[in-house]
């Protein structure tokens, strides 16, 4: 295995919990962006710059809609990213099976 085997952007640990909690949700849910903080415990700033991150792979996707003066951001895993998050975890499988 090589060390280019574990996609660096999972491979934060940040990024890592939005991803696995994000795909504990089934194909298609959402969660809001206050629940997936609150879960996370990350600042609203440091949980957008690895949302755009991982928006930017397309691991993710967001969507905001405004109900009139509240707006609400939700995030989803994409197909992508949880055929990269399997890779990933295959990865981890394989490294540490070699232990």
């Amino acid at each position: 295995m090589t060390d280019d085997a574990l996609d660096p952007l999972i491979h934060v640990p940040t990024r890592l919990k939005i991803v696995a909690t994000l795909a504990a949700l089934r194909d298609g849910d959402t969660l809001s962006f206050t629940r997936l903080q609150d879960t996370i415990g990350l600042t609203p700033g440091n949980l957008i710059i690895h949302l755009r991150k991982l928006e930017e792979a397309d691991y993710i996707s967001s969507t905001k809609t405004s109900n009139g003066t509240v707006s609400i951001t939700t995030v989803a895993l994409t197909g992508h990213g949880r055929k990269a998050l399997g890779a990933y975890t295959q990865a981890l499988r394989d490294l540490l099976g070699g232990l």
